[in-house]
């Protein structure tokens, strides 16, 4: 009979507390948007006899009072540190931590998502770059590396790599995965820090003919980074510093970004975007769809195209050094059927230069 009274007490005592942060959540004043999950937050629902009746205010509700939940942060925190640190979780969703960098799990392979990335290559090389040089290069994810040391559950990157190159047997596959290790990758974020990825990109232009002997200073946005892990997981780590690579050559590239279909001058590095939600977009004009780099200082008049994903916006400047012009395409942005109207294809050398996290889910190239 006690321990009954016992756990009627818990039960009313949680769903007494559940109903009074609720309805703090709907009195008080409401959040637009998490800095940390780097998302908006759902707002409060329309109270009407249509929405009652139709059942959407109860779940617009639900969804709305989670994300409003007073305190919501701290018991975000709480969760993660219950499920990885006391329950001895070795993931959370997907995500977990491991000396340090916080990581997200990447299995199984798909093998429908390289089909996908493979036909869509293909037909980006029949359209356009039959007259070219093209080059292919894979960059691994943290995953890859953080699973080799712990054994944790991971797709076959050897499988993904063989399968990658026997889709695209027309291009020359260009292997950086020996110049990169986990300390050249943001710890609480999906990418690579620039100032670690000299090698990568050396490796890279010297398969494409080039060299690159350019010397950079070091500069600090001042700036903490905080990245997307680091909202997802919600786990007290401390934030990156945020660096970028420059020199008077770089300083000296004309950048032009076509992302409203007009021409629009920018800064390789831009500086608002460093201080802004998401940092990273602070190399090569962060996810804008059609970019060109114009060096005046190149000592041959070469041109180079790089379709790519969102690990290509640091690292293209590196390459600035060994061409006269280099136009950045990202797919997961603009139809590749409009490229014809917005790019002159003339035997460029081209690199296709993709994260395994964009190859095993190709989807998101259009």
């Amino acid at each position: 009979m006690h321990e009954k009274i016992r756990n009627y007490a818990v039960v009313g005592t949680v769903g007494l507390l559940t109903a009074v942060l609720s309805l703090c959540s709907w009195l008080g004043k409401d959040a637009a948007f998490s800095e940390s999950e780097r998302r908006a937050l759902a707002q409060k629902p329309e109270l009407s006899a249509e929405s009652v009746l139709s059942g959407s205010f109860m779940t617009d509700f639900e969804v709305y009072t989670a994300d409003q939940f007073p305190q919501r942060e701290t018991f975000r925190t709480m969760h993660s540190l219950l499920r990885l640190g006391v329950f001895r979780q070795s993931d959370t969703d997907g995500l977990y931590m491991q000396d340090g960098y916080l990581a997200q799990m990447q299995y199984p392979l798909a093998e429908a998502m390289l089909d996908h990335a493979g036909e869509k290559f293909r037909w980006l090389y029949e359209q356009y770059l039959t007259d070219s040089q093209v080059y292919f290069s894979i960059v691994p994810d943290k995953h890859y590396f953080l699973s080799q040391e712990s054994g944790r559950l991971s797709l076959d990157y050897g499988a993904l790599v063989e399968g990658m190159r026997e889709r695209t047997e027309y291009m020359q596959y260009i292997d950086i995965f020996p110049y990169l290790d986990i300390t050249d990758y943001y710890r609480t974020d999906t990418h690579w820090r620039q100032e670690c990825i000299q090698d990568a990109a050396g490796a890279i232009a010297e398969a494409m003919g080039t060299e690159l002997a350019a010397e950079y200073e070091l500069r600090e946005t001042g700036h903490p980074f905080r990245g997307v892990y680091y909202g997802q997981l919600a786990l007290p780590v401390e934030p990156d510093g945020m660096y970028y690579l420059s020199n008077e050559m770089l300083d000296g590239c004309i950048v032009t970004s076509y992302n409203t279909g007009l021409p629009v001058q920018k800064p390789m590095y831009d500086m608002e975007k460093a201080a802004g939600r998401d940092p990273y977009e602070l190399f090569l004009c962060g996810a804008d769809a059609l970019v060109t780099i114009e060096n005046p200082e190149a000592a041959s008049d070469r041109e180079l195209i790089v379709f790519r994903d969102s690990f290509g916006s640091s690292l293209v400047p590196l390459l600035a050094e060994g061409y006269s012009k280099i136009t950045v395409i990202d797919i997961r942005y603009v139809q590749p059927a409009m490229l014809g109207n917005l790019v002159e294809f003339k035997g460029q050398d081209v690199l296709f230069l993709y994260s395994t996290l964009i190859l095993n889910n190709s989807l998101a190239l259009k």
